[in-house]
């Protein structure tokens, strides 16, 4: 996926195709490290790709969601440190049979360890698994939940709601930190000078050092410039910055078209840069969409009504539309405003016959 002009500090990657299982990796660009929502078939990621991963983020456990798991611990379980995984209600239980069905007797003491954060409604239900220790389970404290919030690094947040599949299943929000953003009007407005103070205001504001700190600034004068100090820091970058909303992306998959679900949508997604949402049925299969808990064009385009996301990524088709992808794009009615992306029909690799395998040359054979 293109970086659409929007993001500063995270870049999504959409590793599927539209009838693939639905995989989205955030790459945080500061550090290099990335952002797994959701982990139904991965096998096509790289393996850098999948050892940069630090967090997993689970919509629901069905399987088109959750058996790739098994293929990210079979390339990360050898390296040091510990991988974050965001689940609804059930699934430390799941990864808990998922790790507990293969043998460890060799696990070394540098093997990575899991933390699997289970979202209730109220408070977050933290797991540990050891890899050290053969990935045995150790129950932690719950963690009392105050707002949407699950997941923080220093250059982005990642948001979720409960929402209903005919089982819990989450939706998430990656919000971009805001950037340090300079008016030059405004600068110019307060007479002052560019010069290595505002480096010193960038590094405490990426810090969160602004407030009741005084800074040295240049200010102009006949002769060029005077050195200044202004006593509150926070207050000079409220006048002289530029306010840009941060970027976001809104994942969207799997849930049922409910009052409920809507109200949890609108709320989570308002000022939404990029959703990704899935549209697993068309119009005419709107009776399917509500049997199975799923979203049709219809829908989307009420979602995206009240949304107005800048782009949307319609995704997650079913399979029953093979050879007529066309016709969501066809059915799908944005806002003006709206542009939709279009993905190719298939992204993962097509399986092999028996007749494409190479053949076997016995040694000796003079070659």
């Amino acid at each position: 996926m293109q970086n659409l002009g929007l993001f500063r500090f995270i870049k999504p990657y959409f590793y599927s195709g539209l009838f693939d299982d639905p995989v989205l990796y955030v790459q945080i660009r500061p550090t290099g490290k990335g952002l797994l929502f959701d982990c139904g078939q991965i096998h096509h990621l790289a393996k850098r790709v999948l050892r940069s991963v630090e967090a997993v983020f689970i919509s629901h456990a069905h399987m088109d969601h959750l058996m790739g798991f098994d293929h990210l611990i079979r390339h990360i379980h050898v390296a040091p440190g510990r991988i974050a995984v965001f689940g609804p209600v059930g699934i430390a239980e799941r990864i808990d049979h998922k790790l507990s069905g293969y043998d460890w007797n060799l696990a070394e003491q540098n093997w990575c360890s899991v933390d699997v954060y289970e979202i209730h409604e109220r408070d977050i239900k933290h797991v540990e698994f050891q890899g050290a220790k053969s990935f045995q389970s150790n129950v932690g404290k719950k963690i009392r939940r105050i707002g949407q919030t699950i997941y923080e690094t220093t250059h982005c947040t990642v948001q979720a709601e409960l929402c209903d599949h005919k089982i819990p299943s989450l939706i998430f929000r990656i919000t971009e930190r805001q950037a340090f953003l300079i008016d030059k009007q405004r600068l110019n407005a307060e007479h002052l000078q560019p010069g290595p103070w505002l480096k010193e205001l960038k590094k405490r504001f990426c810090t969160g050092d602004l407030e009741d700190s005084p800074i040295k600034v240049w200010k102009k004068s006949s002769e060029g410039f005077v050195i200044e100090t202004v006593e509150d820091a926070a207050h000079l970058y409220q006048k002289i910055s530029r306010s840009m909303p941060p970027a976001s992306i809104g994942y969207l998959s799997d849930v049922g078209m409910t009052n409920g679900n809507l109200r949890k949508f609108v709320q989570l997604f308002v000022g939404i840069s990029l959703l990704i949402s899935e549209c697993t049925f068309f119009a005419e299969d709107r009776h399917k969409a509500r049997l199975s808990a799923h979203l049709c064009t219809q829908d989307l385009d009420e979602i995206s009504k009240l949304l107005r996301p800048i782009w949307l990524l319609p995704m997650h088709l079913s399979k029953a539309y093979i050879g007529n992808s066309s016709q969501l794009y066809e059915e799908l009615n944005p806002p003006e405003a709206t542009h939709v992306l279009m993905l190719p029909d298939y992204l993962t690799p097509r399986p092999l016959l028996t007749n494409e395998l190479p053949n076997l040359i016995p040694k000796g054979n003079g070659l």
